[in-house]
């Protein structure tokens, strides 16, 4: 599982700085999470493959987590794509874009689908045989959801010594692998727990932006391994976050350690601060392991 930080900035796009925009990367399975400006110009910076991107999640129709959208769209149209899309947002996502679309006679030569959500409780929005996506409801100005994605268990690693010791023929690893048990040809029965090794643990991950300190989340990203939280403002701004339905970096960090997560990512920074180092400061008065979103950095998770 990898993370690629495309922008992690609030309001408006800088020379320096770009809005909230993710990749997340899960057993070959390209995630884009929010699309602000500028985000195609991040993907081609950081060298990620349009072609691979075939889903698009997206918190809230506020501009900075997705008016980057229809260009990307329209790019996708110009190079050539034949994959379908399908994008994951508020209701009002699919008006917003099939009238760009429409005004600007650019229909797309390849399928664009839509899955406008409504729902004020966690629901899963997608998933298949590796990745399993649940939605974070939110407090924000506007509806709002963050996305919970979770590895799916999976195969079993074979014990090649002990395979090797019973002879066991090749046409048989895939059934092994899949947790069965392996009956010889003189009668004996060896268990799988012999022949193989547990799978590696599932990871997950939770991007949660925008929203105000939210208590109501914590059971849904219970023990997560990454939690990505907004940290808009600084605790001196505390009233300002309130105001505005934002998080602070310690608010961020109260969520993270109530939700025994094992690592918080911060980002979403307000432009106002010197060094968003300030966040990690804070943050970690309350939670140890922080750290800090960054345009083009990458995370191993």
């Amino acid at each position: 599982m990898k993370l690629t930080i495309l922008g992690c900035y609030a309001a408006t796009p800088r020379t320096i700085t770009n809005p909230t925009s993710q990749v997340l990367e899960i057993k070959n399975r390209m995630f884009l999470i929010d699309c602000g400006e500028g985000t195609q110009v991040q993907l081609r910076k950081n060298k990620i493959k349009f072609s691979k991107i075939n889903q698009v999640f997206i918190s809230h129709l506020h501009g900075d987590h997705f008016f980057g959208l229809i260009g990307l769209i329209s790019t996708f149209s110009l190079l050539g794509r034949t994959t379908d899309l399908h994008i994951y947002g508020p209701k009002g996502i699919k008006e917003i874009i099939i009238l760009q679309l429409r005004l600007s006679n650019s229909w797309t030569n390849y399928g664009l689908y839509f899955h406008e959500l409504e729902s004020e409780e966690s629901e899963v929005v997608f998933e298949d045989d590796k990745v399993l996506v649940t939605t974070i409801p939110l407090k924000h100005r506007v509806y709002t959801n963050g996305f919970l994605f979770q590895e799916k268990v999976g195969e079993r690693k074979l014990n090649m010594d002990a395979v090797l010791n019973h002879e066991i023929e090749s046409c048989y690893y895939q059934k092994i692998k899949n947790g069965k048990d392996i009956k010889l040809d003189d009668g004996r029965l060896i268990a799988n727990s012999v022949l193989t090794f547990d799978p590696i643990e599932p990871k997950s991950y939770a991007f949660c932006s925008d929203t105000v300190f939210h208590e109501d989340i914590i059971p849904i990203i219970e023990n997560v391994d990454i939690l990505y939280h907004e940290s808009t403002f600084l605790e001196s701004e505390v009233s300002l976050a309130n105001k505005t339905l934002h998080s602070t970096a310690k608010e961020a960090a109260r969520i993270a350690l109530k939700a025994n997560a094992k690592q918080l990512i911060l980002g979403h920074y307000s432009t106002r601060y010197e060094s968003i180092d300030l966040f990690k400061e804070e943050a970690k008065t309350i939670f140890p392991e922080v750290l800090l979103a960054e345009d083009g950095k990458t995370f191993e998770l």
